[in-house]
């Protein structure tokens, strides 16, 4: 067994019994070494976006201080959803390591599949009706933006 997944799933375990959210675990290895760790924490923070690889993800980042993980690695206990993946992305890291399916996930009810087909726009269901307001003034923020001279870039 490799002995990051089994501390991924050490923590999915430590937050399920904790009753701190769903059944998920996430840890961020730099160098062979652990940068952070963390479960899901959905209930204990009434915050949807808390997942375990969201978590993680924020503890790394504030522990080396950048927004740039791409010389870290992450291994989660379970295919990350459609949120956690693209957060795995915007990290920049290179490589993921995942124990279940998300069929596995969705077989005790955590079932993304609404979500990826609303994503590849083959969803017949619209659960988010999208309207655009106001582009003219929110363009603003854009032009400054395009124009700071001491932007950092990411």
């Amino acid at each position: 067994m490799n002995k990051f997944m089994k501390i991924a799933i050490e923590e999915a375990f430590k937050g399920l019994r904790q009753n701190d959210g769903g059944p998920f675990g996430a840890v961020i290895v730099r160098n062979g070494k652990i940068v952070a760790k963390g479960h899901n924490e959905v209930i204990k923070t009434n915050d949807p976006t808390a997942h375990a690889e969201i978590v993680a993800i924020r503890k790394a980042s504030a522990k080396l201080k950048r927004f740039d993980l791409s010389d870290c690695e992450i291994y989660s206990s379970c295919e990350p959803c459609p949120m956690c993946f693209a957060a795995i992305h915007w990290a920049k890291m290179k490589k993921l390591y995942y124990g279940c399916t998300r069929n596995d996930a969705a077989k005790i009810g955590f079932d993304d599949k609404f979500i990826y087909d609303v994503i590849k726009g083959t969803s017949k269901k619209r659960q988010v009706k999208k309207v655009q307001i106001d582009r003219k003034e929110c363009l603003k923020p854009f032009k400054e933006w395009e124009s700071k001279s001491d932007k950092i870039q990411y």
